[in-house]
């Protein structure tokens, strides 16, 4: 009985997880898609001198990357692809702190941590073997 208050707890734990995680990255990569560099250039000032089409490509991997965490596993189609697309936020956040690190940009890494820290989570805990989600047979 314990053990299954255990995977409820772990299971819950890990929806609220996909489901921040997924909100962050696709509000994140909807403004770089979207917006002009000026606009982002007020929020984020790394855009002015990397080139757009880097920062195009950042947002719409963010984006992919968070419809990721939330729709194989909504729909249970696939849903191995929740932990890839965890896998892949935390890759791109590695990027981001090494990008960060070599800007002098240290307290921009902090964030970058949390983020990392919340998608192992995902792939850690659960989605990949203590809480994993079915497919429809």
């Amino acid at each position: 009985m314990t053990n299954q208050k255990s995977n409820k707890a772990i299971n819950i734990a890990l929806w609220i997880a996909q489901g921040l995680l997924a909100v962050m990255f696709i509000m994140a990569g909807i403004m770089k898609v979207t917006q002009s560099i000026e606009a982002l250039a007020e929020s984020l000032p790394w855009v002015t001198s990397t080139p757009l089409g880097l920062v195009r490509f950042i947002g719409i991997s963010e984006l992919l990357g968070g419809l990721g965490l939330l729709i194989p596993s909504i729909f249970r189609f696939k849903p191995f692809l929740t932990v890839w697309a965890a896998l892949g936020l935390a890759l791109i956040m590695v990027l981001a702190a090494g990008f960060h690190a070599s800007r002098g940009e240290f307290t921009n890494i902090g964030m970058n941590v949390v983020l990392i820290g919340i998608a192992l989570f995902i792939v850690w805990g659960g989605r990949n073997k203590k809480a994993p989600i079915l497919p429809k047979s």
